[in-house]
């Protein structure tokens, strides 16, 4: 779908885009999200249901403000549906502001659904066909063609009001005219790009992009004149985004040749589609809106109004209508030559589907080893858990979107962690009441995890710190606790959980480590001890040796002092 964007940064993996997908066309893979063109209706489900604006529009604002700027004649065909989309006074005041905003022209795409209503009467008054299915709304076009392509024969082969209405405009007013087709159908800025019509419609804006734009340029919708459109529409062509519209009033001969059968939502657009190909319904004559509430609840409707709300003023601006009664009116605005067919195709789509054994090897990688264990739970997106296998197996979604896996995935790793982790892990509750204990604490403390939930921790331990960390509110890191009791040294991390309003504590055994450094201080002690008493021998003998030496060293001066003496005295004898 190349008219809607996404952004993976905005993206919250929440699934509600895919959940909301009625065809399933949207790629979520770790790296990537794309919507996938081929599978997709342009019903825009997944933008009105995405809540971090990760899915938006492709806006054409600046286009048509670029068309304006140029000098070119743009004229504006707005869906009747605009009545419910803008809170106005009179429905005029939109002619007005649409002018204020540049548009040179403005006309109510109803003008073509007249003229779509004639030949869907004269298909029908002719009744060759053994069903018929209306097309003014595209994305149902796009589901029959795409998902129920053996119904196209049935499809009415002539063009949307959009279209009809812009080859009119066209012919009127100059294939050079910028036409801007304004409506609450995102679906419309795909079918404008059908080669069929090509250059017919030039631009298309929603409600919700225009809305913007006049909250933009601050034109308030209230505060202004009214002003007529530039041709006039009836009240049947009005009339077609009501529950119905499309085939109110058929003539006597319809109901004689087909059953008038109006249904609204892609999953009843489904349910009858499928009735039709199965032969189970015959001769029938379906009006197909996919959006809930018709067009008056399209994808592309500002969010800042209630369903009923839109509805009542559309009923009341319709009711104002002047009927339809003389062909003749609209003789001098339609060209007999103007070709409004349509030609509907075969645009199956196919998808290589997994063996039973391939399907059964990816329930087995998502936890699904029995029937019991696929909880259809929707939470990926998926319906059921082996569409969501077959997704994996076309390469468009992983196992991991499974989200009860994941969380039993999660619980298990988190379970391992808790039961093996070798320091003592337990919960206490506001009134310091054991509620989870581990393994390792049970082997500190020395007592069963049964025997002390639902108990004060007192019952173990002092609970000092813990009404410490209650009363503040702060947590306490690497505190050193001792516990005589069990005969433990204990680092402590006590932990303030605020958002749950318990404690988490995480104390770490240092017994063993403590009782190394006592040894070590003993030994260092003995060592000290030792090295003192060497030192004093030591010292004992250096003084022992010095005192011999001074001995020594006296009695030798005193010999050599007498030598010296009997020396000299030898001397003078001679």
């Amino acid at each position: 779908m190349r008219f809607i964007n996404f952004s993976r940064e905005k993206c919250n993996n929440c699934y509600r885009c895919l959940r909301a997908c009625p065809s399933k066309a949207i790629s979520v893979l770790e790296d990537s999200t794309e919507i996938l063109d081929e599978k997709c209706i342009s019903c825009g489900e997944c933008h009105v249901v995405c809540q971090a604006d990760a899915l938006y529009i492709n806006s054409k604002v600046q286009e048509v403000k670029n068309a304006m700027k140029c000098g070119k004649k743009v004229i504006a065909s707005i869906a009747p549906s605009f009545a419910g989309a803008f809170d106005m006074k009179e429905e005029g005041q939109i002619v007005t502001a649409l002018k204020q905003l540049g548009f040179e022209i403005v006309e109510e795409t109803a003008i073509g659904a007249e003229i779509v209503l004639d030949y869907y009467r004269q298909y029908v008054k002719e009744g060759s066909y053994d069903n018929l299915i209306t097309t003014s709304c595209p994305s149902a076009n796009y589901l029959i063609e795409k998902y129920y392509p053996s119904l196209t024969k049935y499809m009415i082969p002539i063009a949307s009001p959009m279209i009809v209405h812009g080859k009119l405009i066209k012919h009127k007013y100059g294939m050079d005219s910028h036409v801007v087709f304004i409506g609450p159908c995102i679906a419309k800025k795909e079918e404008a790009k059908d080669f069929q019509h090509s250059g017919t419609i030039d631009s298309v804006l929603t409600f919700e992009e225009l809305d913007d734009w006049l909250k933009e340029e601050k034109i308030q919708l209230k505060e202004l004149e009214s002003e007529p459109f530039h041709h006039v529409s009836y009240r049947r062509g009005s009339s077609f985004p009501l529950d119905g519209g499309v085939l109110i009033n058929p003539p006597e001969e319809a109901e004689k040749k087909y059953e008038i059968i109006r249904v609204v939502g892609v999953d009843r657009c489904k349910d009858i589609l499928e009735c039709i190909e199965n032969k189970s319904i015959h001769r029938v004559c379906i009006e197909l809106n996919i959006c809930e509430g018709s067009c008056i609840d399209g994808a592309g409707m500002p969010g800042n109004t209630n369903y009923y709300i839109r509805e009542k003023r559309v009923k009341n601006y319709v009711n104002k209508k002047t009927c339809y009664s003389n062909h003749d009116v609209e003789i001098e605005y339609v060209d007999k030559n103007l070709d409004f067919r349509r030609v509907f195709f075969d645009e199956m789509v196919v998808i290589e589907k997994a063996s039973q054994e391939e399907l059964q090897e990816i329930l087995r990688k998502m936890g699904k080893y029995k029937p019991e264990d696929e909880l259809n739970c929707n939470a990926c997106g998926y319906q059921t858990c082996r569409e969501k296998a077959e997704a994996v197996f076309e390469g468009i979604s992983q196992i991991n979107m499974c989200l009860p896996f994941m969380r039993e995935k999660a619980e298990s790793l988190k379970n391992v962690s808790f039961d093996n982790t070798p320091n003592a892990v337990f919960i206490l509750d506001h009134d310091l009441r054991v509620k989870e204990f581990n393994p390792a604490s049970e082997k500190i403390f020395q007592i069963k995890a049964e025997a002390i939930k639902e108990k004060p921790i007192t019952m173990l331990i002092n609970d000092v710190e813990f009404h410490e960390v209650m009363a503040t509110k702060k947590s306490l890191i690497g505190r050193k606790v001792i516990y005589p009791k069990y005969g433990v040294v204990l680092i402590a991390n006590i932990l303030y959980l605020e958002k749950q309003d318990i404690i988490m504590a995480i104390m770490t055994d240092i017994t063993l480590s403590e009782k190394h450094k006592e040894e070590l201080a003993r030994v260092r002690e003995k060592t000290l001890d030792a090295a003192q008493e060497v030192i004093g021998k030591q010292m004992r003998v250096a003084q022992e040796i010095a005192s011999l030496l001074g001995e020594t060293t006296a009695e030798t001066k005193v010999t050599l002092t007498k030598l010296k003496g009997v020396v000299l005295g030898e001397e003078g004898d001679m």
